[in-house]
């Protein structure tokens, strides 16, 4: 290998996540015979045991991904009879599947080094070795914002180009408008039925509400007549 030469990443062109290197496993343990009860205070004992799974940054030394498995003990309170489990907010969030670690890097690629959902999960991955869905990322750094602090945000750099979708998952519909260039959203909203013209013409005056309280420049783009909708 001569110095300053290129060599692609060896997962370049894999677009299934079946196909990447298996992770490598780490344990750990918050398996405990009894812990307080958060509620009343008094001891719980231990009744059973869980496992969570954690996709942790990547182990640089053998370039593979990372997995973190957590065994953890159930407790009953003896005087509440309240179930819990151990904290384990300094591993990852309540509910998450990635550690803290992967979500604060996640947040900053976008919000520090500017780069967009798409290029910022392709980032992770072949620098740090861990998987994580651009449209995941968009969650985490959406969540981390008041909705008008993320407008502002969103906006701040408008390429000009909007597009507008609908998405179906189940019985919920999702009107969304993001821009396309920046690869950021805007505004969406959640419907739980098939959206109405009433619908549409709403959320197309919410977002033109926001981009005017932007002052964003107009974008000299005429819009196409919307078909009735039934």
């Amino acid at each position: 290998m001569e110095p300053g030469e290129y060599l692609p990443d060896c997962t370049e062109g894999i677009t299934r996540v079946e196909d990447l290197p298996p992770p490598a496993v780490r344990r750990r343990s918050r398996n405990y015979r009894r812990r307080r009860c958060p509620l009343c205070g008094q001891p719980g004992y231990r009744y059973g045991w869980g496992q969570r799974r954690l996709d942790h940054v990547g182990d640089v030394a053998w370039n593979l991904p990372q997995v973190v498995r957590v065994r953890y003990s159930k407790h009953r309170c003896a005087s509440c009879r309240h179930c819990f489990t151990p904290a384990m907010s300094d591993l990852a969030p309540p509910g998450s599947h990635y550690t803290g670690r992967v979500l604060s890097l996640a947040v900053r690629l976008v919000v520090e080094d500017g780069l967009p959902y798409r290029a910022a999960s392709w980032h992770l991955w072949r620098d740090h070795r861990v998987f994580v869905p651009y449209a995941t990322i968009q969650n985490w750094v959406e969540a981390a914002r008041a909705e008008d602090d993320h407008l502002d945000w969103a906006l701040s750099d408008f390429s000009g180009y909007l597009a507008v979708d609908e998405l179906y998952d189940g019985p919920f519909c999702v009107l969304s408008a993001v821009d396309p260039r920046r690869q950021r959203r805007l505004l969406y909203e959640v419907l739980d039925h098939d959206p109405t013209q009433g619908d549409v013409l709403f959320f197309l005056a919410r977002l033109n509400e926001a981009i005017g309280a932007a002052r964003v420049p107009a974008v000299d783009a005429a819009l196409p007549p919307m078909a009735p909708t039934s």
